[in-house]
This record gives C-alpha cells, sequence and structure tokens, in this order.
C-alpha cells in the first residue's frame, strides 16, 4: 500500500514540474518576452562553432527568418549539420543583435534526424537559381525561395476565400471528374480504367459515357445559381448511368431555391500542347457566378476588388516572403503593384484594342486583324500601351467565343458580352461575361453547334425561372506569377511535374 501511495506521490511531484512548451519558430520570434523552458522543432540552416560558443540557426517553415540558438560548445554533435533535423530545448531569452527580438538558449539540442550535407544537393549560404532547385521538387520546399512561395499560397488561398465569404458567396465543391466540355475546345484528359482492367473494359465505360477531368466548374457553379427544382437532370452533367452504377439516386426536389452569389476554387486540367513558360497541365481556378446582374461592368467590379483585395492581404500578411522575390527575382514588381492598388482599371474593347495593335509600331508574330484571338504578344503591348495597369478587354467576336455567352445584337460585328482581363508581364489572367439567359438564343446557337442534345440540362436552367447571371474565372498560378514577378510559371506550384527525381 505503501509503494502505490509512494508512486502516486512521485506521479505528482512529475505533473507539477514546469512542461517545456513547444514553440514555432515564427512564434519564437515574435514572443514580446522572454519564456522558460521552451522547445523549437526544425532544420538547422547554419551551424557555427566558437571557442566558446556554439551557434545555430533553425527554420520550420512557418517562417521567412530563422531563430537564432546559442549553446554551449559541449552541445555540439558530429551529427549536428546543416540540413539536420533538430529538437532544441532551452530559454528564450532577449537577443542582443539587432536584428533579431529574440533567441533561444540551449540547455539541450537533440538530432532528430542527421543530414549528410555532401549529398544533399541544396548548400548553405548558397542562392540556388530557380531553374536548379526544380530538379529536385522533393527537396526544394526546404529553400528559402520556395518556402516563401508555399507560404504567399497558403495566405492568397485564404485571402480568396475570405475576400467570397465576406461578400456572401457560397463555396460550392464542383466535380473533377464530368462530362462536359466547358470550353469547347478539345482540350481534356480522358479518364481510363488501368492497363489491367482495360480489356474488359473496350466495349462500355466505366461510368457507361465518356469522362474527363474538368476544365471550368463554371457549368456546374451555374445550376448552382439557377434552381434545385431541375436537379435530377443533374444525370446528364455526371453521366446518365453513374448514379444508378454507383447506387445512388439524385433527388429530384419539387420546391424552387437557388444560390444567388456562388464560387468555387479547385484544380483544372487543360491538355494543352505546350510546355511554355506560361502553362500548366493541372492548375487552380477560381471562379465565380453571379445571378441577377444584366451588366458586364458588374462582373469587372469583382474582378477588380477580388484582385487588389487578394494582394493587399498577401502583402500584409507576408511582407518579408513577398520582399525576397521583389529584391531577387522581379525588383520593380513592388512599385508595379503599388500602383495597381491605387489605380482604377483601365476598360477598352476588343474592337479598340485591334485598332491600337494595328497602329502600333511593334512587328509582331501573329498579325492583329478584326475576328482572331489576342495572342499573348498582343496581351503584353495593350497593357504597356495603357500604362502597364490591369486592362479589361470586353465585347468579343460573337463567333471567337463559347456558347453559354451573351449574344449583343449587334452589327456589323456581331460581339458578345464577354470580358478577359489583362496584367502586366502574364497577358490574360482572368476570363467572364454574361451567360445566356434567353432560351431562344441559347436553343439556336447550341442546335447550329449540334451541341443541343449534349446540354438539354443546360437549357432546362433556362425554362425555370433563368435570370440575367454572369461569371468569371481567374488562374490562380497566373495571378501569384503576376504578383510576385515570376518569369515562368512552373516556380509557383509545389510540384513541378514529371521531375525525373519526383515520382509523382
Amino acid at each position: 500500500m505503501l509503494g502505490v501511495w509512494g508512486g502516486w506521490q512521485a506521479l505528482r511531484h512529475c505533473s507539477s514540474l514546469p512542461r517545456a512548451v513547444r514553440l514555432r519558430v515564427r512564434e519564437a520570434l515574435g514572443a514580446r518576452q522572454p519564456v522558460g523552458e521552451v522547445k523549437v522543432q526544425g532544420w538547422v540552416r547554419s551551424v557555427r562553432s566558437q571557442k566558446e560558443v556554439l551557434f545555430l540557426h533553425i527554420n520550420d517553415g512557418s517562417s521567412l527568418e530563422s531563430l537564432q540558438v546559442v549553446a554551449d560548445p559541449s552541445l555540439e554533435d558530429r551529427d549536428l549539420t546543416f540540413g539536420s533535423a533538430v529538437e532544441v530545448r532551452g530559454k528564450l531569452v532577449k537577443s542582443p543583435h539587432k536584428n533579431q527580438n529574440m533567441e533561444l538558449k540551449a540547455e539541450t539540442i537533440r538530432v532528430v534526424g542527421p543530414c549528410d550535407t555532401w549529398l544533399f544537393p541544396l548548400k548553405m549560404k548558397e542562392r540556388h537559381p530557380l531553374e536548379y532547385v526544380r530538379q529536385f521538387p522533393h527537396l526544394r520546399c526546404r529553400n528559402n525561395t520556395l518556402g516563401s512561395l508555399l507560404r504567399i499560397r497558403s495566405e492568397a488561398t485564404a485571402a480568396i476565400h475570405s475576400f467570397f465569404q465576406d461578400n456572401g458567396y457560397v463555396h460550392i465543391h464542383t466535380p473533377i471528374i464530368t462530362s462536359n466540355d466547358c470550353e469547347g475546345a478539345g482540350e481534356l484528359f480522358q479518364i481510363e480504367m488501368s492497363h489491367e482492367t482495360r480489356e474488359s473494359a473496350q466495349k462500355t465505360h466505366f461510368f457507361n459515357v465518356p469522362a474527363f477531368l474538368t476544365v471550368s466548374g463554371q457549368l456546374h457553379l451555374e445550376v448552382m445559381a439557377g434552381f434545385t427544382k431541375i436537379m435530377s437532370n443533374l444525370q446528364a452533367v455526371v453521366g446518365k448511368d453513374w448514379a444508378g452504377r454507383h447506387g445512388e439516386d439524385l433527388p429530384v426536389v419539387s420546391r424552387t431555391k437557388a444560390f444567388t452569389h456562388v464560387f468555387t476554387f479547385g484544380p483544372t486540367f487543360r491538355a494543352e500542347n505546350s510546355q511554355s513558360r506560361r502553362h500548366l497541365a493541372e492548375f487552380y481556378m477560381v471562379e465565380a457566378e453571379l445571378s441577377f446582374t444584366e451588366s458586364l461592368q458588374d462582373i469587372m467590379q469583382v474582378m477588380e476588388d477580388l484582385f487588389k483585395t487578394a494582394t493587399s492581404t498577401v502583402l500584409s500578411r507576408c511582407p518579408h516572403d513577398v520582399e525576397l522575390f521583389h529584391k531577387h527575382i522581379a525588383p520593380a514588381q513592388k512599385d508595379r503593384l503599388e500602383q495597381m492598388l491605387k489605380n482604377k482599371f483601365v476598360t477598352i474593347s476588343y474592337n479598340e484594342a485591334v485598332e491600337t495593335l494595328k497602329r502600333a509600331s511593334q512587328t509582331f508574330t501573329f498579325k492583329p486583324e478584326w475576328g482572331c484571338d489576342l495572342q499573348t504578344e498582343h496581351e503584353k503591348y495593350l497593357v504597356k500601351h495603357c500604362g502597364d495597369v490591369p486592362v479589361f478587354v470586353i465585347n468579343y467576336p460573337y463567333d471567337l467565343k463559347p456558347f453559354y455567352m451573351r449574344d449583343n445584337e449587334d452589327g456589323p460585328q456581331h460581339t458578345v458580352a464577354a470580358v478577359d482581363l489583362l496584367v502586366p508581364g502574364v497577358g490574360e489572367l482572368c476570363g467572364g461575361s454574361l451567360r445566356e439567359e434567353r432560351l431562344p438564343f441559347l436553343e439556336s446557337r447550341l442546335q447550329r453547334l449540334g451541341l443541343a442534345d449534349a446540354y438539354q440540362w443546360y437549357l432546362d436552367l433556362r425554362k425555370f425561372g433563368s435570370v440575367p447571371h454572369g461569371g468569371f474565372g481567374m488562374g490562380f498560378e497566373r495571378y501569384l506569377q503576376y504578383i510576385l514577378g515570376v518569369d515562368n510559371i512552373k516556380d509557383v506550384i509545389p510540384f513541378p511535374r514529371f521531375s525525373h527525381s519526383c515520382l509523382l
């Protein structure tokens, strides 16, 4: 009995001992007062051993800045090298160093994971070019530049969600696998079963209809911005026999109900045969739909507000990370962003854009002609011509745009109520339009294109309480490419595809 009592007393004594407070590097650097008994875990960024003191800098990805650790040389370990993972316990104290508020006075240093510095491709105190780091997608997050990028991506994602939620939008998760080709361009990745089961699938599709990776969530957003009375027709969106194959019945709802403002933010895929510095096969798209709007200006205002709000948030929440890009990669980008945030975006018509390009002294690879799409070289020239601020180009030729864009009923140059947002150095960033809500116009166009049967469900949206509406999409990686001033879009994604060293 005494043994049990003694053990209980010992347990009480142990539980009353001070426990080390786990701090992330960002929290430690931001502390205003010294803290006793803390532990910090991370990776060693530098090691400097002197006769009377050992200096370490460790980072855990929470901050661009590293935390300085001061220790007795007796704590040095042969595995304590650049790149090794460590856990340091000690006291957080005021730092005499002018560039750092706090430092960690170490009492114990434990090497959790050693690192062979000879084999590790990233070297201490070297500024590796982005082209070099791109060869090691599984390790490049340990590089300062890519670490900053990932924090900026995270903050930008949160800022975009906050913008929409603060403005009353409902977030919709749109399908990644679909039978629709939203753009009508045929640049889709088709879904097939693995090699092992392909022979048995020769006569039928897994979903009983051809299925593809989505190029856009727009058409599904239009369903949500319409009425749930036609939800049963969603079988046409995902494939007629999909529900039966998976043992699920899509509901038939008798009451009408809709969301006037919806958005989605997810992966999209384009099978465009281009390996340029501005194209990706997989990228993230921000898309929104607004009901009860008859003005293209309403769509443009949301695009501009989103762009400016998200950018201001990123600049205020990630100042050091953004500064790294603006200092070492795009020195003039900071001034451009400040000008962009202050000024109203410029608006010109497609017709004005073509006339401006025709008058240009510059020789273009693609000759500008009315009825032809604007090329990247045209877009960059127009932005520069308008003062290096973002430019809205509106009212594109009718035959140039997809079937769902609203007919302007103008002449002799037939146009639709479409808009593209062009930004310096990148070109097109956003694309949007008013959607054709008038059933006769939509039926006529789909008939001419031979798509009436495939999009019967889309026509149904116009039969049950259709309202004027519109929307837009913004490429997230192009947005990051612009605000950071990065030349190659592959440097703003976490993992570059098909690298020889990355089995992803």
